[in-house]
């Protein structure tokens, strides 16, 4: 992981994921709902995810999936 995460925010664990039955895939950073991934994205996601060797890779993965959605001055 390296220098991907140098202030350890992955640490905390603030993305979760949920998979629907129609295999749609919403991504939440600290309980909001920030994308939702469906059709090859979302199972590009699921087989990546399922592989993750470490809490810490997931929420990478997850943080990924979610783009750029913070740019530092949101509260």
């Amino acid at each position: 992981m390296g220098n991907v995460d140098k202030r350890n925010r992955l640490d905390e664990e603030i993305f979760t994921y949920e998979i629907m039955k129609n295999r749609k895939v919403f991504i939440s950073w600290k309980g909001r709902m920030v994308t939702t991934l469906s059709g090859k994205e979302a199972e590009k996601f699921i087989t990546r995810i399922q592989s993750a060797a470490t809490p810490k890779e997931a929420q990478l993965i997850m943080a990924k999936a979610t783009g750029h959605f913070k740019h530092g001055n949101e509260k």
